[in-house]
This record gives C-alpha cells, structure tokens and sequence, in this order.
C-alpha cells in the first residue's frame, strides 16, 4: 500500500533542501513534480522543479480533473497530477508531495491518510533573511511572501508533524525518521533498537511533543504583523 506524505511550509523555509535530502536516503519513494504557470527562475530546469506550462494547458488539465489539488498562488497556478500517485501505487512505492497549505488541505480531503508534515522556520527574523539571501524576489515580493507565511503558520495544527527546520543536519535526520517511522508503523514490525529510536524521534516531531518549542516562533509572526512589519 501507498503511504502519501505531504509537506508544506513557508517560502523560504529550506524545504526543497530538505526533501532532496531526504529522498537521497530513503529509499522507494516518489516524488511529485508540481504543474506551474508560472516562468522559471534561476537554474531551474522543466521537469525538475516544476512542470512549466502556459495558463491555458493548465485550465485544460483543470477541466479533464487530472489534479488531485491545484490553487493560485501570487497570481501563478500550481497542481499535483493524479497521475503521480496511480505510477506509485502501481510500483509499489510511497509518495511525496511537496505543495502549499492550500493543497494541502485538497489532499487531506481526498486521501484522509496521507501523513503531513510541516517545515518550520526558526522565527520572521530568520525567514526574512533566507529570502533575502536568494536575491529571487523584489522587495515586494519579498514582504508579500512574509505576509504570507504568517497566514500559512496559522495551519500548524492540521498538521500531523511540525519540523522547526534550525540545524540542516538536524532537521534532515528528523524529516527522514519521520518517514521511515510512518513506514514502520505500517509495516507492524519495529522492535530493534534502530527502530525504536527511528520512532522516538519522530514522535518528538509530534505536535503534542514540540507545542511548547513552538510558542516563541509564532510570537516572533505575531508580533511582527501587529507591528505592521519588520
């Protein structure tokens, strides 16, 4: 059986490092490549990061409900394809989909099994740093996407993980039990110590477990949208 996972977080948040990472050592796991209307950026290749396609392939694929969710983000519309999920399930391999709050609340809708996680950023400090240091967006962008990620933190709690992605290896190590922890639940067979400490470790990620680490976060967000900013 298919286990789906679905991770979202703010832009800026280091979740592509963390979900290449994360397929580097996990093994039999697929990854969903989103539909976008929106250009490329940087290095980005087609097929890679994105599928890049025009306004009027994407309506189309809209139309013929070959989406498990889509959603207009900024202007720019982003979807999963169903047919993502049908090529694991008939290769036996679990799936990871990498998509927004929005999606994923679609996805948990329709597939009310699939495991979400949610990356975290430090604090709007450091969030606002990380955007800055990609020189990808004008300062508008910029504060649009700050905004933003205050909405979408406000989801936390739907969320069956939260991942406070501060320390690369750390978080890497955290996302990866996460993984193999829901594997191993599924499998019903767990009772070496790697296992156990496979298990601790994602149920740290619990949000029952890290509640309290996540109170200064959401106050650094609070506080910066009753300022009116920075």
């Amino acid at each position: 059986m298919t286990t789906v996972y679905i991770i979202s977080a703010p832009s800026g948040s280091g979740k592509s490092t963390l979900v290449d990472k994360a397929r580097e050592i996990v093994s039999g796991l697929d990854f969903s490549v989103s539909y976008t209307t929106r250009p490329p950026r940087g290095n980005e290749q087609n097929g890679r990061e994105y599928y890049f396609v025009p306004r009027s392939e994407f309506e189309a694929m809209v139309r013929k409900d070959e989406f498990l969710e889509h959603a207009d983000v900024f202007g720019h519309c982003y979807g999963t394809a169903r047919r993502f999920l049908r090529e694991a399930e008939r290769s036996g391999r679990d799936l990871l989909l990498d998509i927004d709050v929005q999606g994923a609340e679609q996805i948990k809708h329709k597939l009310p099994e699939a495991v979400s996680i949610f990356i975290m950023p430090p604090d709007r400090k450091i969030l606002e740093s990380r955007l800055r240091k990609r020189s990808l967006d004008a300062e508008e962008v910029i504060q649009r996407r700050l905004v933003t990620a205050s909405r979408e933190i406000e989801n936390y709690e739907k969320y069956d993980y939260i991942l406070v992605n501060d320390r690369l290896d750390e978080s890497i190590e955290a996302l990866t039990a996460i993984l193999l922890a829901e594997r191993l639940k599924r499998s019903g067979i767990h009772g070496s110590a790697d296992d156990a400490e496979t298990l601790a470790k994602a149920e740290g990620c619990r949000l029952s477990n890290i509640r309290e680490r996540l109170q200064p976060i959401l106050a650094s967000f609070a506080t910066a949208a009753t300022s009116g900013g920075r």
